[in-house]
């Protein structure tokens, strides 16, 4: 069984890991690795490479930034003569970026079977731009290995009904590989930091850095909240932020560079709590068991929410300063997740599916 999978931004690294490793363990399955460029710098492409010990890929497409319709094009562009090249069995696509999309898109045109990790997701807000890649790329996708029940039930409801697959989050493997190697990490001494003195905060969704009001709100909120709070802050969110010409020398905000998976691991785990816009980092604090504090009017991860560990305060100040001071996890967490073994149940049914 020859796999083609196309990768391209830190989420798909984080995600793909655990089916790479899993791979490996069979001589019947040969993994061709296609990063697109899409995530380039240090920050948010090697050192995951590294952290997560990631084979080099075998063709990085270099796409680089642009706008959505342009990066998405330019992946399709370059990944075709590498998909005629390779001819795979099928193509693996992970998550809900526009390497997902174009991966997806590329494929199915060339009549290859596409599957997708972290199929089913909704936010039922078209106008986020993962939303529409989630939408497109399960509508033409082959399997679709869902992360939760809610997942299945989203595709069922939009006429999708074959090739579904509830498997867990793939997430979650990686984040169980990791926290011994995790413990490794410096950062904590290196920032001066103590565990649960600080609150974590990431932005980087469309809805709060392109639109320059709602980080100018959730800036000052978090500044004025008192609490010392640690910001890696992605690259976009940087460069919108200067825009905002905020004085925030006297605030507690310390803002560092984006962060490996491994130290970002570490100062999730130790965080008070977490203010989040990213997915990702919702579920994470959910499984550290660190309250989170959703950026967002909606989230894909409701079980999250409904579970009593994650609440969804948008850009709204009073909700914000009231999460910060009072919210509590209230009740107990369950199994929604699956048990840290999703890549061995997606490759065992690759395998019984497209296996030679």
């Amino acid at each position: 069984m020859k796999v083609l999978i196309v990768v391209g931004a830190r989420p798909n690294f984080i995600k793909v890991t655990p089916i790479l490793k899993e791979f490996k363990k069979y001589n019947s399955v040969k993994s061709i690795l296609v990063h697109t460029g899409q995530h380039y710098d240090f920050e948010m492409s090697q050192i995951f490479f590294k952290d997560l010990e990631i084979p080099k890929p075998n063709y990085n497409l270099g796409v680089g930034v642009g706008s959505h319709a342009r990066q998405t094009a330019k992946i399709m562009e370059k990944l075709e003569p590498v998909i005629l090249r390779e001819k795979p069995d099928l193509v693996i696509v992970v998550g809900d970026v526009n390497s997902t999309l174009a991966g997806a898109l590329t494929a199915a045109k060339l009549n290859i079977p596409v599957v997708h990790v972290e199929a089913g997701l909704r936010s039922y807000d078209k106008t986020m731009p993962e939303e529409i890649n989630r939408l497109l790329t399960d509508h033409i996708s082959k399997s679709l290995f869902c992360p939760t029940e809610t997942a299945v039930k989203n595709l069922k409801k939009e006429g999708i009904k074959k090739g579904l697959y509830r498997v867990g989050d793939i997430m979650y493997d990686t984040l169980l590989n990791s926290k011994l190697k995790a413990q490794s990490s410096k950062l904590l001494r290196r920032l001066r930091l103590k565990p649960k003195q600080y609150l974590l905060l990431t932005i980087h969704r469309a809805s709060n850095t392109d639109n320059l009001e709602n980080l100018r709100k959730i800036i000052t909120t978090i500044g004025e909240s008192g609490e010392k709070v640690v910001f890696p802050i992605h690259p976009r969110t940087k460069k919108q932020l200067k825009k905002l010409k905020l004085k925030i020398k006297n605030w507690k905000l310390r803002i560092i560079a984006p962060l490996g998976y491994l130290d970002m691991l570490v100062l999730e785990n130790n965080a008070k709590k977490i203010l989040t816009d990213s997915g990702g980092v919702q579920k994470e604090a959910y499984w550290l068991k660190v309250p989170c504090l959703t950026l967002r009017k909606e989230t894909e991860w409701i079980e999250t929410v409904k579970d009593g560990w994650n609440i969804l305060v948008g850009q709204n100040k009073v909700k914000i300063l009231k999460a910060i001071k009072n919210f509590q996890p209230k009740g107990p967490q369950h199994r929604h997740f699956g048990n840290g073994r999703t890549a061995k149940m997606i490759t065992n049914i690759l395998l019984k599916n497209y296996g030679k």
